[in-house]
């Protein structure tokens, strides 16, 4: 996932991807600057705010061995007075309006707020804490309506409108061309033509949806820390391997619960451990744990909370002018509208629902045949599936685990497949310094030995950081600025106990290649404005980089140079090599439906009109589902309502059906590389130069058309997804 997040520097704050849309317009009179609360920092604490000035390590990399998490909120809000004090002076200036005295400067506009938030909007996912979680929530408002005050300059606007009505006779490059296009329709988007009236009520509603999805964020990290299932006796925890008991015990003592095993939770419906567990009892208790954490009614209870985001998005996008939430979102992505995205999704239902019956009729005829009596449940599909891979195919888990060690992966997989295809090298950089010791940073190398970004890696699950795998930015790339990529991933793969290898599940070594996906989509980022950079595109095309880049973890050179035993080194043997090829499409009815059951719900709840009443979270779950013929039982939805991350607090509200859309891309375009001689350098570098470098400077359904030589189409998705037959030959 690409972590998106509020862009304060100049045109990407109404980018359809921020977390926070932007969506007041503005008269004539600018609005005046929001009132902070927090005093201005003296000339003292200025100079020991390492915020203040711009980085002196390599690629302006954040100094975290400087940063204190009382330096956050101070270089916040100095930085929106900086940065506002700027557009102020861009809005007032008495010379016409000009390329270059209008969007040149917008984009150098807002180092200060740019800096700091960069850094705090990845802490506060990745490494987060109770002071750093009451900053967010008081800033988070002061943040919307920041950017408010912004695209709602009036001012401001009829000068980037002046601009915008003359752009055919100003004789821009095609890039500042584009950049003019895309800042006009951001600032119409965000509600720049709307009366004083419209403004003054689409403020208060910007506020209050920033408020709610910060708080939705800090709820449903503390009901997934609280959800831990939590075992005193080791006898239900029979199944696990010696590394998951150690690590489940690990996590007892690092919770204080000494001689008990804890299970942390995922942000996924399902749980890694339910492949595992052999006590049924102990599945349903820790299926049960994941589906409701945060319908508790408890503190942490967020239902009411989404359904009031639901309506709050609802009321947006009919001040903008739109029937919906995801008509709004929809207008500047590659499906357009919710009807094409809906479409898509609902054409996919039949066969994936199908294929999930089949799976299910397998499992259930393995219960059966072991005298189970019981019919087959969601806690029962995961470790029941396992037994049939293992029946159908020879094939289980704890089988090829071994051959996948995090590191190994890493260097002998991933960087590999970037040396292979692109020429990079990585050198590992520790006299960096990190926000916390798990992380690592890397040192990219372009294939002619020159410096060109740093890749941040964070991989292990820790109680405060928040669920799930995604990518984004210390720092933007940018020509006009003079600076270069710094990268970082992060994922919650299982940390080992001391002593322990970490070994990852075949997933987990997909998820690595899928983010780096991304890391690449930005450490290529060659563009010479930071608002068109790297991976600021629409959600659906920014998924297509990383997607595309998991098809490399099955390369057989690829895989070959990874899949190594994590003691002896032997390479994996050939028969279970064969074993994994043979099982790639298995259970991809279940894969699929869960996601085309999530994605979907994230429609249904963004295409509510502003006229519709406040639902009720769990029956218009359940409703929607029921309406689209994908409530299977057995299948749950991958995120449930209340704990869809993605759409309540990470930017993909009405975008999370991209995954699905970026899979057709993906697999589409991976047909051009079969086609073509696949693992080359000369396929690598042109699609680095075609598509990687490029951002958001060339319309993307024109990006991937000049690429692939045609429009993109299903059929192999549809065959990669193991949900039609691949044509015979």
């Amino acid at each position: 996932m690409l972590r998106l997040r509020t862009l304060v520097i100049a045109t990407s704050i109404a980018l359809g991807a921020c977390s926070q849309p932007s969506n007041d317009a503005a008269k004539p009179a600018t609005p005046p600057a929001p009132a902070s609360t927090a005093a201005a920092p003296s000339a003292e604490a200025s100079a020991s705010n390492p915020f203040f000035v711009a980085s002196t390590l390599p690629f302006q990399a954040p100094p975290f061995d400087k940063i204190k998490e009382s330096d956050y909120q101070p270089a916040i809000e100095e930085g929106m007075k900086q940065h506002l004090a700027e557009i102020e002076k861009i809005a007032d200036n008495p010379e016409p309006p000009t390329f270059e005295n209008t969007f040149v400067a917008m984009e150098k506009s807002g180092a200060l707020l740019s800096r700091v938030t960069h850094v705090f909007d990845s802490i506060t996912g990745a490494n987060t804490s109770d002071f750093l979680q009451n900053v967010e929530k008081e800033e988070a408002p002061k943040r919307a309506a920041h950017d408010d005050a912004i695209v709602l300059n009036g001012k401001l606007f009829q000068r980037v409108e002046t601009v915008y009505n003359q752009r055919e006779s100003l004789k821009l490059d095609p890039e500042s061309l584009r950049l003019v296009e895309v800042t006009y329709k951001n600032f119409v988007r965000g509600g720049a033509k709307l009366s004083d009236a419209d403004k003054s009520k689409l403020k208060e509603l910007n506020k209050e949806e920033s408020t709610l999805s910060t708080e939705f964020t800090n709820k449903l990290l503390a009901a997934t820390k609280a959800g831990a299932l939590v075992l005193d006796d080791k006898a239900k925890l029979a199944g696990l391997s010696e590394g998951d008991l150690a690590a489940a015990e690990q996590a007892g003592k690092d919770r204080k619960l000494d001689g008990k095993w804890v299970l942390p939770l995922q942000n996924t419906t399902q749980q890694p451990e339910l492949q595992s567990l052999t006590d049924r009892a102990t599945r349903e208790a820790l299926f049960n744990a994941s589906w409701g954490r945060s319908e508790k009614s408890d503190a942490n209870d967020t239902r009411e909370l989404i359904s009031r985001l639901a309506q709050l998005r609802a009321e947006q996008a009919k001040l903008i002018g739109f029937p919906s939430y995801a008509a709004w979102k929809l207008e500047d992505q590659m499906a357009k509208t919710p009807d094409v995205a809906i479409k898509f999704m609902q054409d996919l239902v039949p066969a994936a629902t199908a294929r999930a019956h089949a799976e299910a009729k397998d499992i259930q005829a393995v219960i059966d045949q072991q005298k189970g009596g019981f019919k087959v449940q969601a806690w029962d599909w995961p470790i029941y599936a396992e037994q049939v891979r293992k029946a159908k195919y020879d094939l289980d888990e704890t089988q090829i685990k071994p051959y996948f060690e995090i590191d190994n992966v890493l260097q002998n997989g991933v960087f590999f497949a970037a040396n292979q295809l692109y020429g990079l090298t990585f050198k590992e950089r520790k006299d960096i310094p990190v926000y916390q010791p798990d992380v690592r940073v890397f040192e990219v190398f372009d294939k002619d030995g020159t410096s060109m970004a740093l890749f941040y890696c964070d991989y292990f699950k820790r109680d405060n950081k928040n669920g799930g795998a995604w990518m984004s930015n210390f720092v933007d790339q940018s020509k006009l600025l003079g600076t270069k990529p710094v990268i970082y991933n992060v994922a919650n793969f299982t940390k080992p106990a001391p002593g322990q290898p970490a070994l990852l599940s075949f997933g987990d070594v997909i998820t690595m290649f899928h983010e780096f996906g991304h890391g690449l989509h930005g450490i290529f980022a060659d563009s010479q404005y930071a608002s068109l950079s790297g991976a600021a595109t629409a959600r659906d095309f920014v998924e297509f980089p990383s997607q595309f880049n998991e098809h490399w973890a099955t390369d057989p050179k690829v895989f070959a140079n990874y899949a190594k035993h994590n003691k002896t080194g032997e390479p994996m043997p050939q028969a279970l090599v064969d074993k994994i090829k043979k099982a790639a499409t298995f259970n991809k009815g279940y894969d699929m439906t869960e996601v085309v059951a999530a994605a979907l719900l994230d429609m249904n709840w963004h295409s509510l009109s502003a006229d519709a009443p406040k639902q009720d979270a769990d029956k218009f779950e359940a409703e929607a589902l029921k309406k689209d013929k994908i409530d299977l039982s057995y299948v749950p939805p991958r995120y449930r309502s209340s704990y869809f991350q993605h759409i309540w607090g990470n930017g993909y509200a009405a975008g999370y059906y991209a995954y699905l859309w970026t899979q057709m891309l993906s697999d589409d375009g991976f047909e051009w590389f079969k086609e073509h001689g696949g693992l080359t350098r000369d396929n690598g570098d042109r699609f680095r130069a075609m598509i990687l470098s490029r951002g958001n400077t060339v319309e993307l359904s024109k990006l991937y058309h000049d690429w692939r030589g045609k429009d993109p189409v299903v059929e192999p998705m549809l065959i990669n997804r193991g949900l039609k037959e691949a044509p015979k030959h």
